[in-house]
């Protein structure tokens, strides 16, 4: 009996090259190459931007909420360290940052960072430490991110300085700044040294990292013209889910629809759904969650029955924390999840209401 001739096997051990596209290729004929991956830990390393000497700096400034950036001050920060030279040192303040590990002000390619408490709306005490430290580092440019308190600090202090200002600046080039019109189209100015950024203006995947000398700093005292009288939190069902801060979402998963509503009113949480919860009409169409609907950057969103389509996981992928509740423990929903549940959608719903009602019987009215 004649045998089929087969293809030789290749030894999957046998020395390798790696492509510039970072692919391994076994070379044919080479003895030379690589046996073993490099550990994972060298591929993530990235190098130091600058190590100084430093005779000139670049100043961001931003804030932070409940100790973190949002994706439009990291865009700031990395604008900052891409303007900066190799003798420029990228320097910032970072209002309520205080909590923050020194490895994370590195990896955001800060060199120097000071990161004061932030004392909430109090224009004057911030504006008087810009200025103190304007004065004293004498930076090229102060970058702010052109969204809400960055924003309007940014202006105040362009203004009290009187400093040239370019805001809605869409992209930073050789040959000036491109800011975007009013009405349509942009506009090409010379860099100002002022410069608050539009959403865009910079990639946050930056190849280097900063020093991150973290510097003490205390809010400047100062007497303010406004004063400060809290915030009044809007009920959950009147938020837009962009701005929601708590969001639960309900999937197929979720059969019972009343219970799943009084637990988000319980919770204070904005009412989310998946695309097929909305086509079978449980929920608005302005309640969709998904490339297809609202992208969220909620601080947690709770995914209760819901798989976890592509387009669902692209809707809250700046989600800070992300908790599932699925039967199905290979769902993609429960991949992607910081936490996961694996349980019954209306059991879990039942045992948090019941939780809830006895934590409010305890704390009394």
């Amino acid at each position: 009996m004649k045998m089929k001739q087969t293809a030789p096997r290749v030894d999957p051990r046998r020395p390798w090259v790696r492509s510039p596209g970072g692919l391994k290729r076994i070379v044919l004929g080479e003895d030379g190459g690589l046996r073993d991956a490099p550990p994972a830990s060298a591929a993530k390393l990235r190098p130091l931007r600058s190590a100084g000497p430093f005779d000139g700096r670049l100043l961001v400034v931003a804030h932070a909420e409940r100790g973190q950036l949002d994706e439009a001050a990291r865009e700031a920060i990395a604008a900052a360290a891409l303007l900066a030279g190799p003798r420029e040192e990228v320097l910032a303040v970072l209002f309520g940052m205080e909590g923050c590990a020194d490895a994370e002000l590195a990896e955001l390619a800060l060199d120097r960072v000071l990161t004061p408490a932030d004392p909430g709306f109090a224009p004057e005490a911030k504006l008087a430490l810009l200025r103190r430290l304007w004065r004293r580092e004498q930076p090229r440019h102060v970058l702010f991110a052109d969204r809400g308190e960055d924003a309007d600090l940014g202006r105040r202090f362009a203004c009290r300085e009187r400093l040239s200002v370019l805001t809605d600046v869409v992209e930073i080039a050789a040959d000036g700044v491109r800011r975007r019109r009013p009405g349509a189209g942009f506009s090409v100015h010379p860099r100002a040294q002022a410069l608050l950024l539009a959403r865009g203006v910079a990639d946050v995947r930056l190849p280097f990292v900063g020093r991150g000398l973290r510097q003490a700093c205390a809010p400047e005292a100062a007497a303010e013209r406004v004063r400060d009288l809290g915030g009044v939190a809007s009920p959950a069902s009147q938020l837009a889910l962009e701005e929601a801060d708590l969001i639960l979402a309900a999937g197929n998963g979720v059969s019972d629809v009343p219970a799943f509503l009084r637990l988000a009113e319980s919770m204070g949480a904005a009412v989310g759904a998946s695309r097929v919860a909305v086509d079978d009409g449980r929920f608005r169409r302005d309640q969709q969650v998904g490339a297809t609907g609202r992208s969220v950057q909620a601080s947690a969103y709770l995914a209760l029955g819901i798989s976890g389509a592509v387009q669902h996981l692209q809707g809250i992928k700046a989600c800070r924390h992300v908790i599932a509740v699925n039967l199905d423990a290979a769902a993609p929903m429960v991949k992607r999840a910081d936490l996961s549940v694996i349980d019954d959608c209306q059991s879990f719903i039942q045992a948090l209401q019941a939780l809830l009602e006895l934590e409010n019987k305890e704390v009394g009215p």
